[in-house]
């Protein structure tokens, strides 16, 4: 019988990058009468005005990459050296997301140098379960997965995650988390050690990732994996995991998690607080009509509800 913890509040930790590069390619060829492109700001205002109709939680931030860490970068100087430059297009617009539109949708914008927007949700995951805060977080990252458990689910609105085409969101917990990856989310981290990740350039040693999980699942683990090749039934997945196998060791500790950073905000300042006014004068300089309709009449809602209360 599972059980039933009473959280005493709910706290959202967002991916910003993520957001932001799905918002820019999901929505091309957006842009204000000035010219000025517009697409990402659009999208991510949207997508995490979605989130809190979705969720609904008292306390929020979003989280942005400073920087590689240094530990990850010495243990593997190829480390992300793979991936694109940003657009051109986008630059002005993350500014414009991080300095202007996060903390008007009521959002605290959280970054170290040298810090990955993973390993800090990380630490904001661990923390908040200590204090009985339910955390969801908002991503995409494989790694983040790994801190699926009792108080941690991970929000998506992707198709293949939704337990019908009419829902417009899921949260996927340790069952879902499970069954997704063929190991329960404490295990994903070995999983990955084996396979790889294309997208981070962290090198695998030739087996894919269903394979590596069904090898950590039959055997309980990686460190009893390597302990016992002889047993992998496979001789050709055998000789790759003896090949591979100091490949592997680092890429183990590639992808764990940095959870260990004190938290540069107190839980307690991350209440979510939307800035009404600011936010309607900043779609209004993007001229997003709709958006900023719906934000005028959400604006008027919660004044209403402001003004009932205080007559009580």
């Amino acid at each position: 019988m599972t059980e039933i913890i009473l959280f005493s509040m709910k706290l959202l930790l967002i991916d910003g990058h993520y957001y932001v590069y799905r918002s820019f390619f999901a929505i091309p060829n957006l842009s204000n009468s000035r010219g000025e492109p517009t697409n990402a700001i659009f999208g991510f205002t949207k997508t995490l005005r979605l989130m809190l109709k979705h969720l609904q939680p008292q306390l929020g931030a979003v989280f942005w990459d400073e920087g590689l860490p240094q530990r990850r970068v010495e243990l593997q100087p190829a480390y992300k050296e793979t991936r694109k430059e940003m657009p051109g297009p986008m630059i002005p617009q993350l500014d414009f997301i991080r300095s202007t539109i996060t903390p008007l949708l009521g959002f605290a914008n959280i970054a170290l140098p040298d810090t990955e927007a993973d390993d800090l949700m990380g630490c904001y995951s661990i923390a908040a379960c200590k204090e009985n805060i339910e955390v969801v977080l908002a991503t995409n990252d494989k790694d983040l997965y790994q801190l699926v458990g009792p108080c941690v689910k991970v929000y998506t609105t992707a198709k293949a995650d939704l337990a019908s085409p009419k829902d417009a969101f899921a949260l996927l917990g340790e069952d879902e988390v499970t069954m997704k990856w063929g190991v329960p989310p404490g295990l994903i981290g070995d999983v990955l050690a084996i396979s790889g990740d294309t997208v981070d350039n962290i090198p695998g040693v030739g087996i894919g990732r269903k394979t590596a999980a069904g090898l950590i699942r039959e055997h309980g683990g990686l460190e009893a994996l390597l302990a016992n090749l002889a047993a992998v039934k496979s001789l050709k997945t055998r000789e790759k995991l003896h090949n591979g196998s100091e490949q592997i060791l680092q890429n183990r500790k590639m992808v764990e998690l940095d959870c260990k950073t004190e938290l540069p905000v107190a839980i307690n300042s991350l209440r979510i607080r939307p800035d009404y006014p600011g936010l309607i004068a900043a779609l209004e300089k993007c001229e997003f009509k709709s958006l900023l309709q719906e934000v005028r009449e959400e604006a008027a809602r919660r004044s209403a509800t402001v003004q009932a209360e205080l007559r009580l």
